[in-house]
């Protein structure tokens, strides 16, 4: 493991440095820094405080976030292919943006997206408490978070198909896809209060974790409370997934692949694999957020298309494994 902490942490470090270095400003390494950190009056100053450094935050808050969701769900419910969006939280936060766009709230006042956002999400959770119920195990949360992430899809749908305005429902499609681009410190302090919390509650959820790899019945055994632990993974993933759905879209399968790639160096166990996955989330985001703005610099590339272009052929490769591993 520290081994693993001795790369991970120094990867994310430089990662944040070429983030925050990397932009169509023809731009020394040495000269952005130093506008960032002596600041003064020139528009580089500006550059890096209200543009890049908001920017490279969001990646490391929401990458972290996904990725440490992500080990949660997949340690609580067993299962690998597992990810944070199964319980329809990201799908409803989703659905509260939409809804902000479609209505002109997001054109009346600059928060309302990522409020509604957050409204939506905290929607999901409340309708998955009551569909589950505060004892209802693991099948019980999946089915109900299929159907909540399920109605959320048909309802955004909805919303595109009966549209009259194209300009909005372009709009709409364009933050589907996710994007960290013109996000301010704004963003920032809106999103890290919920983070914050998520973070606190999944800190206290690896013992727990690490109990349920025995089953559930050697775990209360152990004195783990597993009604507490099913709905701390919950209602953290909540606060993180929807709080980073509510500042950047849609940015899927970095909870699902980052834990699986790191698990192996863990030794199997979910709790020492929530911190490697916060950290190795944040490398990933970092990674793609930089790429997006190289690959394409004119054309606008969506943060959320690159993390599902990398990820996509990654999960089929899970189920083609697993699918062998069964045969």
């Amino acid at each position: 493991m520290t081994r693993l902490y001795a790369l991970l942490v120094p990867l994310v470090v430089v990662l944040c440095v070429v983030s925050l270095t990397t932009g169509p400003a023809d731009v020394g390494m040495a000269e952005s820094l130093r506008a960032l950190f002596a600041g003064g009056e020139g528009p580089m100053t500006l550059v890096m405080r209200e543009i890049r450094l908001p920017r490279m935050l969001l990646a490391v808050m929401i990458g972290g976030s996904l990725g440490l969701a992500g080990a949660a769900m997949q340690g609580y419910l067993r299962n690998p292919l597992a990810e944070p969006g199964l319980i329809g939280v990201s799908g409803s936060a989703a659905l509260g943006a939409v809804i902000a766009i479609q209505t002109g709230l997001s054109a009346a006042f600059a928060l309302a997206l990522p409020l509604m956002a957050l409204a939506g999400a905290f929607a999901a959770v409340l309708i998955l408490l009551a569909m589950a119920g505060p004892r209802g195990g693991s099948l019980t949360l999946i089915l109900a978070g299929i159907a909540i992430s399920a109605l959320a899809a048909a309802l955004t749908s909805l919303v595109l198909n009966l549209s009259p305005n194209p300009f909005a429902a372009n709009e709409i499609v364009f933050w589907m896809m996710g994007s960290l681009a013109d996000r301010s410190m704004v963003h920032v302090w809106l999103a890290l209060p919920f983070m914050a919390l998520g973070w606190v509650i999944f800190g206290t959820v690896g013992r727990g974790l690490d109990a349920l790899t025995l089953g559930e019945d050697a775990a209360a055994s152990m004195g783990i409370n597993l009604v507490r632990l099913q709905w701390g993974v919950v209602i953290a993933t909540a606060c993180v997934v929807g709080a980073g759905t509510a500042v950047a879209g849609a940015i899927g399968f970095v909870g699902l692949v980052v834990p699986h790639i790191l698990r192996p160096f863990t030794g199997g166990r979910p709790g020492a694999l929530l911190l490697a996955s916060a950290l190795g989330g944040a490398a990933m985001l970092l990674a793609s957020d930089i790429a997006v703005r190289v690959i394409l610099p004119g054309r606008d590339l969506k943060l959320g298309v690159l993390t599902a272009l990398v990820g996509a052929p990654f999960f089929l490769h899970l189920v083609w494994k697993v699918r062998r591993e069964r045969a």
